[in-house]
């Protein structure tokens, strides 16, 4: 009998066909995993490349914000009003129609990149950081005027009044901790270099004297504000931070934000920029309807001094006000500068509090916030 070699099956060749197509499907699901994960690499390079691109552009249009401050000072140095060129907000325009002048190939390069802005009067605002004084470098005392200011201006939007005086807390015991705070070699939170203390600082404003005028004894609540006060230090950098205050919902943040801002040192208010409400605020005596009355006859002719604002006063109804320049004043010194860059896929949205100096009309930029 013959024997003849054994061969492979049908069922031994289908497995290595099926063998083969794993292989080749594995090696297609590598290779496609491969070049999605380039592709997605490749993306995230555009990204931040077109980002940076974003950030270059802001960075350009602040400079030249700052260039018309410069110029609006240079030009109406002793006051600050609305109608500036500071004051006309940017729509949505095309950087192809700033850089159409100086070459079309530019202004291609700009033709998918938008521009949107606006100034604002930082000064226009009650500023919180006022509710602290510092009469002399490391000794911090409660302002009494501007806390019953601020309970005016919380009671007009209907917020509990007495809640001026929990920030003011909040507000001192943070600038205590501050690394920014002016310190003495003998001074420390509650003492400075004087060795005079907050509780006895606080109880000469109650026999009249200290910073404001106010007179202490109106408002027995604020007896206790002084530095053994149970106040856990908030470093206040925002309006915002007012949500980390025992009492402030978010609502009432909302409210207060038109018209509360935080600068970091003590400020005027600038009588020709400053809403109704403000102005109501920061006067003694005077109701809204008479600040509404104020600002309407502002709307017809700014003013150039603190007398034309005394005159204004009067006129809105308003008995004789003994105007301190350290609270009202008609020029500014901080801005806060909001802009928006949109270039390709690339949104930006940039703010700024720019500080303007009153004698050399030179500009400094406080701080820089970015919203992607």
């Amino acid at each position: 009998m013959t024997m003849r070699a054994h061969r492979p099956g049908k069922k031994q060749r289908g497995v290595a066909i099926i063998s083969a197509l794993l292989v080749v499907s594995l090696a297609a699901i590598l290779v496609s995993g491969m070049l999605w994960r380039q592709q997605v690499q490749i993306r995230r390079i555009e990204n931040q490349r077109l980002l940076a691109q974003a950030q270059w552009i802001s960075r350009s249009a602040l400079d030249w914000t700052r260039l018309i401050l410069r110029s609006e000072a240079d030009t109406s140095p002793t006051v600050t009003y609305l109608g500036g060129v500071w004051g006309v907000p940017i729509a949505k325009t095309k950087l192809s129609d700033f850089l159409g002048q100086i070459g079309e190939v530019r202004a291609q390069q700009g033709a998918s990149t938008y521009l949107s802005g606006s100034i604002e009067d930082a000064q226009a605002k009650f500023n919180l950081r006022n509710l602290v004084s510092t009469p002399t470098p490391g000794v911090l005392t409660i302002n009494v005027a501007q806390i019953q200011a601020f309970q005016r201006l919380l009671a007009m939007l209907g917020i509990n009044g007495s809640l001026a005086k929990t920030v003011a807390l909040q507000m001192r015991a943070g600038l205590a901790r501050s690394a920014t705070r002016f310190q003495t070699q003998t001074g420390n939170s509650a003492t400075g270099a004087t060795g005079q203390s907050a509780e006895s600082t606080m109880a000469a404003i109650a026999q009249g004297g200290g910073m404001g005028g106010g007179n202490f004894t109106d408002d027995p609540g604020l007896k206790d504000a002084d530095s053994n006060a149970p106040v856990a230090p908030l470093q206040m950098i925002s309006v915002d931070s007012l949500l980390d205050v025992p009492g402030f919902s978010a609502e009432a943040v909302a409210k207060l934000r038109p018209f509360v801002t935080v600068l970091p040192t003590t400020t005027a208010v600038n009588m020709n920029t400053a809403p109704a409400e403000v102005v109501a605020a920061v006067v003694p005596g005077m109701n809204l309807s008479q600040g509404q009355a104020f600002v309407a006859r502002r709307e017809t002719v700014f003013f150039h001094d603190v007398g034309n604002v005394q005159l204004a006063l009067t006129g809105a109804g308003v008995k004789t006000v003994s105007i301190d320049p350290n609270e009202m004043d008609v020029t500014t010194k901080y801005f806060v500068i909001h802009g928006r860059v949109e270039h390709e896929r690339a949104q930006l949205e940039r703010t700024t509090l720019v500080y303007r100096d009153p004698t050399t009309h030179t500009t400094r930029i406080v701080y820089t916030r970015d919203t992607l």
